[in-house]
């Protein structure tokens, strides 16, 4: 999906934005000039997974955006507030948050530690909860205020929460986040809503939970970024509490050829599903 210059100048406070989808979004939003507040925990590299706050705000100064890197725990009300205030002291603002940090365990009940359970629910839903609130004062006063969250639709079907109820939950509770800010401020022009991959996107994470062979069966993170892009470039109020999926919003935007997003294009017609999307009908 083309660049459209639509978020130039404007401001995005993403989480967990040092890799993965996140920083997807921030650079595609960078490719038109925008200012990327990178709140994320990786301030050191990491032994397994790649990528720090600081080299992905590298990688957005070299596209043409504004990077503030920012290590935030989104567990902490104290460290939220602070990235907050320096995001609004350097740019003047807060146009659009991305609610992306997440943590994952797709363990049954009894396989599910509490220190596990509290971990999900506290960057999933908390974190979520916690940012926007923080984010809220500043969007209230942006011409063009968005909250996105990389969640899933509210799929009631028990199988999602059959094998891994705690999971499901915390996620979900990101998605309820849209469900009612989209209501609550709905008068004030600022859009809330979600989006979810319907394969799935190989990822840092994605490796350590599935293996490399996924590389094989996924997407890249840029169709992510291209259906992110789509919903933060409409005006604020037109479109909001709604829950997208990346390929079928991309293909009511025009986007034909999807084939460019598969990790291996030749595999384009063998992806693997994620989870919580029950429509098997695929744009490949």
């Amino acid at each position: 999906m083309q660049n459209t210059g639509k978020l130039a100048g404007l401001t995005l406070f993403i989480t967990g934005a040092s890799r993965g989808i996140g920083k997807a979004i921030a650079l595609k939003a960078a490719r038109d000039g925008a200012n990327i507040v990178l709140a994320a925990k990786t301030a050191e590299p990491h032994p397994k997974l790649e990528g720090t706050i600081y080299t992905a705000a590298a990688e957005i100064e070299a596209a043409g955006g504004k990077a503030l890197p920012c290590v935030v725990d989104v567990r902490s009300e104290e460290a939220v507030r602070d990235a907050v205030q320096k995001a609004v002291a350097k740019f003047g603002g807060i146009d659009i948050l991305v609610n992306n940090a997440s943590a994952i365990s797709l363990t049954g009940t009894e396989q599910t530690d509490m220190k596990r359970y509290d971990l999900m629910h506290n960057i999933n839903t908390r974190g979520t909860f916690l940012v926007s609130k923080e984010c809220l004062p500043y969007l209230r006063k942006s011409k063009h205020a968005h909250i996105l969250n990389i969640s899933p639709p509210l799929n009631m079907d028990p199988r999602w929460f059959s094998n891994h109820v705690a999971y499901t939950m915390a996620k979900y509770g990101m998605s309820m986040c849209v469900l009612g800010m989209a209501r609550e401020y709905a008068d004030a022009k600022i859009s809330v809503n979600a989006v979810w991959p319907r394969t799935l996107i190989y990822t840092a994470a994605v490796e350590m939970l599935h293996g490399k062979d996924s590389f094989e069966y996924s997407r890249k993170p840029d169709i992510m970024a291209d259906a992110a892009y789509a919903i933060l470039s409409r005006a604020p109020g037109t479109s909001t509490g709604n829950f997208y999926i990346d390929d079928e919003l991309l293909a009511e935007e025009g986007i034909k050829d999807f084939k460019q997003y598969a990790c291996v294009p030749e595999n384009a017609l063998k992806l693997a599903q994620d989870i919580y999307v029950d429509d098997p009908k695929s744009k490949l």
